[in-house]
C-alpha cells in the first residue's frame, strides 16, 4: 500500500458544473490527472455550489482489518488540511476505484468494497463533514454507496461514459488538461526492471561499483572528484538521449534503457546518493535539458534493482523535481510517491512532495538552482529548505519536516533486503536475500547518509 496521501488544488480557473454520479464518476481522471487504479480517492467541496478543493488519494489497504484506522486518518487528513489552506469543507466525495482481479464484474469488488465505504463515511461524519457521494469505480461501471434507489443506482451499476464524450472531457480537452493513462501504467515506467537477465547484469555492476565508489565518497577530498566525475557521466548520457528522437513511452522507454551500459548506470546511481551531487543534477529542470533529464532518471530509476532498491529515492526523486518543475503535477507526484516508497526517510522526496500538493510555485526553487548553477557551486542547503517548507522557522537550526503517521501495520517499511552483517560476500542465488560484510554493510549505510561523516542528517 502506498503510504503516502497525494493531495491537490484546483487545476485552474474554468468552471463547470457537474450532476449526478455519472459526471462525478467521469470528472474523477480529470481531477487527478490519470486513472487511479486500486485506489481511494476523497475531494473536498466547498461552498454551497460545491466546489472542488483540496483531494488525497491512497492506495486501497488490502487488509480489511486496516480500513478503519485508514479511514480515520484520510479523513482527519483531508479536513485539516483544507482547513489550513482553504477553510473547512462543507462536504466530502468519496471514490473507491479497483477493478476485478479477472475482470467479470466489478460487482463483487463493490460489495467487498462497502463496509470500507461505510468506514470512510463514518469517519467524515465524526468530523461534521457529511459525504455527499461515494461511489465504487469497478470495470467500467460505476455504483453509487448513498442513493437507495434501484430506478438510477440498479444493482448491475451503470457503464461509465465513453471516454471524450462527456462535458468534462470536452472542458478538459479545451484547457489542455490531458489524462495520463491508469496509476499502474505511470508507476511501471520507473520501476526497477523485472526481467532476469537484465536484473543479474545490473546487479553484478552495481555489486563492481560499490567497492570502488563508496569509500570515495566518505573520503573528503575525494568526494569532489566523485561528484565531477558522476556529473560529467550524467551529462554525457543525457546528451546520448537527446540526440534519440522521442517516441510513445513504452518504447522511448526501452529504447533509453538500450543507450545505457549497465557499469554506467551504476556508477551514476551510486554517485547521485551524495546529496550535494544530487542537488547539483537538480538544476537540469528547464527546456529540453529537462526531457533529457528526466528521461536519464527514469532510465536509472529502473536498474535500482534487487537490494538497491533504496538507491532509487535519488532518481526517482530527480524526475519528480524535473516534472513538477516543467508543469507536470501528476507524474511528479507519482515519481516522488515511489521515492517515499523506497525510502520514507528521504527528506527532499518529502519536502517536494508537500510543496507539490500544496500547490507551491516550483519557481521558487528553480530560482535557488539557477543562482547556485551561476556561482558553480550547489545549492544552500538552508536556502532550498526555507523555499521547499514555508511554513517552518527560517532561524531553525532543524528541519521541521512534518511525516505522514504511521499506519497499522505497525511502520514496516517494504522494499529493503536484509543485510547479514557477518556474513562473507558471496553470490546471491535468484530471489534470496544478498549478504554483506560488515565492512561493507558499514560504508553502504554511511555513504547513503549523502554527506560529509558525522555532520549531516540524512536528505
Amino acid at each position: 500500500m502506498n503510504k503516502h496521501h497525494e493531495s491537490t488544488g484546483l487545476a485552474g480557473e474554468q468552471q463547470i458544473t457537474l450532476r449526478g454520479p455519472a459526471e462525478l464518476a467521469d470528472a474523477l481522471p480529470y481531477l487527478m490527472g490519470f486513472y487511479p487504479n486500486d485506489s481511494v480517492v476523497m475531494v473536498a467541496l466547498h461552498g454551497g455550489r460545491g466546489r472542488f478543493g483540496g483531494r488525497l488519494r491512497l492506495g486501497i489497504p488490502q487488509a480489511p482489518g486496516e480500513w478503519g484506522p485508514v479511514a480515520d486518518q484520510l479523513a482527519e487528513c483531508l479536513v485539516s488540511e483544507s482547513e489550513r489552506r482553504e477553510g473547512r469543507p462543507d462536504a466530502i466525495v468519496i471514490f473507491l476505484c479497483q477493478d476485478s482481479p479477472d475482470g467479470s464484474g466489478g460487482r463483487q469488488v463493490m460489495e467487498r468494497l462497502r463496509p470500507f465505504a461505510q468506514r470512510l463515511r463514518t469517519a467524515c461524519g465524526a468530523l461534521d463533514v457529511p459525504v455527499l457521494e461515494a461511489l465504487c469505480i469497478s470495470d467500467s461501471r460505476y455504483w453509487s454507496y448513498c442513493c437507495p434507489d434501484t430506478r438510477c443506482c440498479p444493482d448491475q451499476g451503470n457503464p461509465l461514459a465513453m471516454p471524450g464524450t462527456t462535458v468534462m472531457a470536452a472542458a478538459a480537452a479545451y484547457a489542455g488538461v490531458h489524462v495520463r493513462g491508469t496509476l499502474r501504467d505511470m508507476e511501471a515506467r520507473l520501476q526497477p526492471w523485472r526481467t532476469p537477465a537484465a536484473v543479474t547484469a545490473q546487479e553484478e555492476a552495481l555489486d563492481r561499483a560499490g567497492p570502488a565508489l563508496i569509500p570515495r565518497l566518505l573520503d573528503e577530498r575525494a568526494r569532489g572528484e566523485v561528484a565531477a566525475e558522476t556529473l560529467r557521466l550524467a551529462r554525457m548520457l543525457m546528451d546520448r538521449i537527446e540526440a534519440t528522437q522521442p517516441a510513445p513511452p513504452g518504447l522511448s522507454d526501452a529504447g533509453d534503457d538500450q543507450l545505457i551500459g549497465f557499469d554506467e548506470a551504476a556508477a551514476v546511481i551510486l554517485g547521485l546518493q551524495d546529496r550535494e551531487t544530487r542537488d547539483k543534477a537538480a538544476a537540469w529542470m528547464e527546456g529540453a535539458e529537462a526531457q533529457a533529464a528526466l528521461r536519464l532518471w527514469r532510465t536509472l530509476a529502473r536498474r535500482c534493482v534487487g537490494p538497491y532498491g533504496e538507491h532509487a529515492a535519488a532518481p526517482l526523486t530527480l524526475a519528480g523535481w524535473v516534472s513538477w518543475s516543467t508543469g507536470d503535477e501528476p507524474g511528479a507526484r507519482v515519481a516522488l510517491a515511489l521515492a517515499l516508497r523506497a525510502d520514507p526517510d528521504y527528506t527532499f522526496a518529502q519536502l517536494l512532495h508537500r510543496a507539490c500538493n500544496e500547490g507551491l510555485d516550483p519557481e521558487a526553487l528553480r530560482r535557488c538552482l539557477r543562482e547556485a548553477a551561476d556561482q558553480g557551486t550547489g545549492p544552500d542547503a538552508r536556502a532550498v529548505e526555507a523555499v521547499m517548507d514555508p511554513a517552518a522557522d527560517r532561524g531553525a537550526a532543524s528541519l521541521r519536516v512534518r511525516r505522514a503517521r504511521p499506519l497499522p501495520d505497525g511502520g514496516r517499511r517494504r522494499g529493503r533486503a536484509h543485510r547479514r552483517p557477518d556474513a562473507e560476500r558471496v553470490k546471491a542465488s535468484p530471489g534470496s536475500p544478498r549478504p554483506w560484510t560488515s565492512a561493507a554493510g558499514r560504508r553502504a549505510r554511511e555513504a547513503r547518509r549523502y554527506g560529509r561523516r558525522g555532520s549531516r542528517a540524512r536528505r
